[in-house]
């Protein structure tokens, strides 16, 4: 052998076992990723003499439970959150700005994964033109299937389309979300062609049919309920159909006129999505990856958000739900157990909000509290603005607690925008429930805690978000006098104070009051499997959680 020749075997003997060694690095065979949609900090605790103990408590005693976690963005919504926890960004990166938003050089309205480029698999229609595309950096599962050369898998699944697309990320080999009127899961041509045999199978058995098929009532006697108000309270909202927001409901009946879209408000819809979840694992072999890589399913439950924004979160309805999710995720965790691996598996648990008490409820036990009419509100200002400088509508919308200017009637007109600006921040700095006005050009001035300055700054996109930014007094959300149920995307504790929990392989167990942040789950997750951040991170890894 000569001399080159044998330099030639040296390094290609050099890069195979560096290869390899990448290969054998110890990693979970499977990440599962589970948000709870609308899940306050606080319903860890609130209800845990409930729990079982396989469910919350088994998470909180084997895991690592991050005790002070907080979003660091305004404002607070669902499409956002997966986002954030996705990519260890905010919409100052990441560019979801809401989960609709509006596009200031054209005044066009963006659903958060519009996409009419594509089409829908297994369905028509609007419902499945939805993709990833508007989101601008990558994703941890991105991230992944860059480290292994895309030889992971990667799915995600919720019944909300933005909750199940925005965490799988751009390179997805499938993202799933629910179809209302058909009672089925679909997808989009953005992932695939048609839909896989199981998910047809899956849908073809009528699961929805079936979980409709029966009396919600309470897993325990009604009377035990005693964390929450009344059962029929003025605070609640009711289904089409129902003359009282009482237990027991007969679901059979009600799907009468709210159709098979019904399930999403009652814990049955939870159920589903990881029934789905667990089919996924079964027939993709999630965590049994022939490359001897970390495949990725990241969960959204969506059901709890529907409930909480009909009944509030002091309706029985709240606290039964979270009493059925404690057992579908003991089942969960005892599938993977079973299917993947005792210890084999890293599962974190987390929330993309929370949500506030009714207004209305607040006031009654003699607490400050509001609602917000921006359909009121944007007609005062824009009746002001015509006053003052002659024109109609120069407002859009005031959507996502920001002013949305009419862009191209403000350059047509040759307006002064600067004095449209200065005379919007002046006339909301006066209105019932306002505690702080900013025009964003002049945020770092502004006489505006830091704390919030900084959610203000890392929320605000510039070319998707409105130019005025304003905050309410706390307990006041967006919604009209004495509106029913809850809603969220303020920056108090109450919408912005989220659970967080690491459980399985590569984790600690303990918990920490430290402060921490959504966007630090990502950086963790790359810690914890030894790959490359989001291109958008901010976070950092939480230390603590990774077992060394």
């Amino acid at each position: 052998m000569n001399l080159k020749s044998g330099f030639l075997v040296t390094i290609t003997l050099f890069f195979s076992l560096a290869t390899f060694a990448q290969n054998s690095l110890p990693k979970p065979k499977l990440v599962v990723g589970v948000v709870v949609d609308q899940m306050r900090w606080d319903y860890l605790y609130r209800f845990q003499d409930r729990y079982a103990d396989n469910g919350f408590k088994r998470l909180l005693d084997e895991g690592f439970s991050c005790e002070n976690t907080y979003i660091n963005y305004v404002p607070t919504y669902t499409a956002i959150g997966h986002s954030s926890i996705y990519t260890g960004s905010v919409p100052a990166i990441h560019g979801i700005a809401g989960n609709d938003f509006i596009i200031q050089s054209s005044g066009e309205s963006m659903y958060c994964t519009q996409d009419d480029a594509v089409e829908g698999v297994g369905v028509k229609g609007k419902v499945g033109m939805q993709s990833p595309k508007n989101l601008l950096t990558s994703t941890i599962t991105d991230q992944l299937k860059l480290a292994t050369n895309f030889k992971s898998k990667v799915i995600g699944i919720a019944m909300k389309d933005r909750g199940g697309i925005l965490p799988a990320g751009h390179f997805a080999d499938a993202a799933y979300w629910f179809d209302g009127q058909s009672g089925t899961w679909i997808s989009s041509t953005f992932y695939m062609k048609e839909l896989p045999k199981w998910v047809s199978d899956f849908n073809a058995a009528k699961p929805t049919e079936k979980y409709l098929n029966q009396t919600w009532n309470t897993l325990y006697p009604i009377e035990t309920y005693t964390l929450s108000t009344a059962d029929n309270t003025v605070y609640e909202g009711k289904f089409k159909g129902e003359v009282a927001p009482v237990f027991p409901r007969d679901l059979n009946k009600l799907k009468a006129e709210n159709g098979l879209d019904l399930i999403k408000g009652t814990p049955f819809g939870n159920t589903l999505t990881l029934d789905l979840a667990k089919a996924a694992i079964e027939n993709e072999n999630l965590g049994k990856n022939p490359e001897g890589v970390t495949d990725f399913l990241a969960v959204s439950l969506s059901s709890t958000d529907y409930i909480g924004h009909q009944f509030g979160i002091d309706a029985i309805e709240i606290e039964d739900t979270y009493l059925r999710l404690d057992a579908d995720l003991a089942s969960l965790i005892s599938y993977l157990d079973e299917h993947i691996g005792k210890d084999e598996y890293t599962l974190f648990l987390s929330a993309d909000h929370g949500a506030a008490h009714n207004p209305r409820y607040f006031r009654d036990k003699k607490g400050n509290a509001g609602y917000f009419d921006t359909k009121k509100h944007k007609a005062e200002i824009n009746m002001m603005l015509e006053l003052k400088f002659g024109e109609k509508e120069l407002v859009n919308s005031l959507m996502n607690y920001q002013v949305h200017l009419n862009n191209a009637l403000i350059a047509n007109e040759k307006l002064d925008e600067s004095d449209i600006r200065e005379a919007i921040v002046a006339y909301m700095k006066k209105m019932d429930g306002v505690a702080f006005v900013t025009d964003m050009d002049k945020t770092s001035m502004a006489s505006i805690p830091a704390r919030i300055k900084e959610r203000i700054i890392n929320g605000y996109h510039i070319k998707r978000s409105g130019v005025i930014q304003y905050i309410l007094e706390p307990q006041w959300f967006s919604g009209t006098e004495n509106g029913t149920g809850t809603t969220h995307g303020t920056w108090g504790s109450y919408d912005a104070h989220i659970p967080l929990v690491f459980m399985g392989w590569g984790v600690n167990k303990g918990k920490s009051n430290r402060e921490t942040h959504m966007v630090d789950i990502a950086p963790t997750l790359a810690a914890i499997l030894k790959i490359e951040e989001p291109n958008g991170n901010i976070g950092v890894p939480i230390e603590e959680v990774i077992k060394k």
